[in-house]
């Protein structure tokens, strides 16, 4: 073992930040992280042995424990679990000869469960060893055991391939993109080059000023300007500045930019350059989501093109301006599509949010002046330098410029991706996706809001229903407080147990609703999760505990009715406390029954 993990050091070249790289090779090489590889990763990197150890049981991918030569990660998304997810479960189980949470006792499978995997259009998904596997039946699993049992390798039980660049030998992925409708920024004819060169003759605060005025913002869900970010960044001091891509695409729902990295990884890496040349930056990163490891190839060679048209590398396109990028990427953690947990997970770390100010443009990869935005919004920059600001601002609304990308997933004859301009209402969505009689419409994911049949008429725009791009549609057939649950529970697993209020408030949230479900609630409950839920969001430290109880506060707001036929309102209090079953265990130890008061 001592060679394997000096071997992967020196391949990184010794470098810290490299860590997580580093445990994920470990991973892969030894099936789980062995307490020895933790010793010699600190020896060799000179870190403390807690530090390497915190890193290595911060995330889902990485275990302590063998979990198989094949390793299986369900997903358990609400989309999963209303999709055919437990009959896939089931049959997984039933072939494998395990539960899922173990490994057989040869080592050879392991079964394990995790959150959305950016799939929600094709489930029920699952990766198996890093290789996606879409639209899983019972029958397809016992195909897939069949075959890993007569020890085919797992690539070569993918099949049928998907569309686009799914099909090429560097992804081979079953994976298919259901691109439904599309717009003039992302899915329309792109040449390479043609963004840098247009930004290349402008001075670099003239890109920054176009970006400001094309009012283009945030596409990953915080919506603040990208203008004004840029700006902020190339105002800070700093011997060196980085741009970041956030492609920790983990919002349940969400999978546009799983899209956008299969077909149109040009345009975004172009567009990072862009922002390196207005922010005076030399280097960039692209962090890359766990869960779409299998994309890796598939970027490299994006990269390596890129490079060979002098579009990245030294001296791009003849002038003085040299850009490169590299990748990173993660272990399985939402919380690292927080900003600032990105950067310190690309430093090697545990995926901590920071405390902040100070912000990233000030104080970020490094600790120098730091860009992070979105996959979908290096896109539209790239977009932004070819054609001018003027063409952008010419769609959306006047608070929304340009277009937005849509997930669409859930109840309809069309889940997909859709480029719309903002300002097109969830009818209008509704009716392009073949939706029929809907309960609700879940826009932004789990932590904004699910919206009634009464607002189908709002408009999805920055200054009404904001989204990161999850538009998931639910049946009228469906059981509300199924789906709340499946939201709250994803909340609980993903906080990062830093701050009180999300580790434990999440957590009594979730408890209070199975209370409700197995009728012991009362309408005082109902209250009590609407003030820990004010209480959660106010005084959590990050985006994640802030919106973390909007699936109860939400739907407590437009669908009171369907907690009001659950819970008793007869009574003040319904005690959950079983005396006997407290008790049993002291009897049989003592042969004495307690005394108890008596009436």
């Amino acid at each position: 073992m001592r060679g394997a993990i000096r071997a992967i050091v020196d391949k990184h070249k010794g470098e810290r930040r490299q860590l997580l790289a580093m445990l994920r090779e470990v991973q892969a090489t030894f099936r789980h992280i062995p307490a020895d590889a933790i010793t010699f990763l600190a020896e060799d990197l000179d870190l403390p042995r807690v530090q390497v150890e915190g890193t290595a049981t911060f995330y889902h991918f990485f275990s302590r424990e063998h979990r198989g030569d094949v390793t299986v990660y369900l997903n358990t998304s609400a989309m999963s679990e209303l999709s055919g997810g437990p009959e896939v479960a089931a049959a997984f189980e039933q072939e494998v000869g395990t539960r899922f949470g173990t490994t057989t006792a040869d080592r050879s499978i392991g079964l394990y469960t995790t959150s959305c995997i950016g799939m929600s259009d094709q489930e029920p998904a699952a990766l198996i060893n890093d290789v996606p596997f879409t639209r899983l039946t019972p029958a397809r699993v016992r195909e897939i055991v069949a075959g890993l049992r007569a020890g085919k390798a797992v690539r070569d039980l993918v099949g049928p391939l998907g569309d686009g660049r799914n099909a090429t030998p560097l992804i081979h992925a079953e994976v298919h993109n259901n691109i439904r409708h599309t717009g003039s920024v992302f899915f329309a004819p792109f040449t390479p080059g043609a963004a840098l060169s247009q930004a290349l003759e402008m001075a670099s605060l003239e890109v920054i000023d176009g970006v400001k005025k094309s009012g283009l913002r945030g596409r990953g869900g915080a919506g603040f300007s990208t203008g004004q970010k840029w700006a902020s960044c190339r105002a800070t001091e700093g011997e060196s500045r980085y741009v970041i891509c956030n492609a920790d695409e983990g919002e349940p729902g969400t999978f546009k930019d799983r899209v956008i990295l299969t077909e149109c990884a040009e345009l975004m890496f172009e567009g990072m350059a862009v922002a390196g040349y207005a922010v005076e930056a030399k280097r960039g990163l692209l962090y890359l989501r766990g869960e779409y490891a299998y994309l890796v190839p598939h970027l490299e060679a994006v990269l390596q093109r890129m490079r060979d048209r002098h579009l990245l590398g030294k001296r791009i396109l003849g002038t003085h301006f040299s850009f490169d990028i590299a990748l990173r990427v993660g272990a399985g953690a939402y919380i690292c599509g927080e900003e600032s947990a990105l950067i310190e997970s690309a430093e090697g770390k545990r995926g901590t949010p920071r405390n902040r100010p100070p912000f990233p443009t000030v104080s970020g990869y490094r600790h120098r002046p730091t860009i992070v935005n979105n996959v979908e919004t290096f896109g539209c920059a790239a977009r932004i330098a070819e054609h001018g600001w003027q063409w952008f601002r010419a769609m959306g609304t006047a608070a929304s410029a340009g277009v937005k990308l849509l997930s669409v997933s859930g109840d309809c004859e069309r889940p997909g991706v859709y480029e719309v301009p903002w300002g097109t209402t969830v009818n209008d969505v509704l009716e392009r996706c073949g939706a029929g009689a809907t309960m609700c419409v879940q826009v932004g994911g789990p932590s904004r809001a699910y919206v009634p049949p009464s607002q189908f008429g709002r408009r999805i725009a920055y200054e009404d229903l904001d989204t990161g791009g999850a538009v998931t549609v639910f049946g009228q057939h469906r059981d509300l407080l199924q789906i709340v649950r499946n939201h709250m529970q994803f909340f609980a697993n993903e906080s990062c147990g830093f701050c009180v209020p999300c580790r434990a408030g999440n957590t009594l949230l979730l408890k209070a609703l199975d209370k409700i479900r197995a009728g012991l609630g009362t309408t005082a409950d109902l209250d009590a999760i609407e003030h820990l839920g004010a209480m959660v969001i106010k005084t959590s430290r990050c985006g994640l505990g802030q919106t973390s109880p909007n699936p109860l506060l939400s739907t407590l707001t437009h669908f009171r009715d369907t907690y009001l036929q659950v819970v008793r309102s007869d009574v003040d209090f319904i005690s959950q406390f079983n005396l006997e079953a407290a008790t049993a265990e002291s009897i049989a130890v003592s042969g004495h029954a307690p005394v108890t008061e008596q009436a």
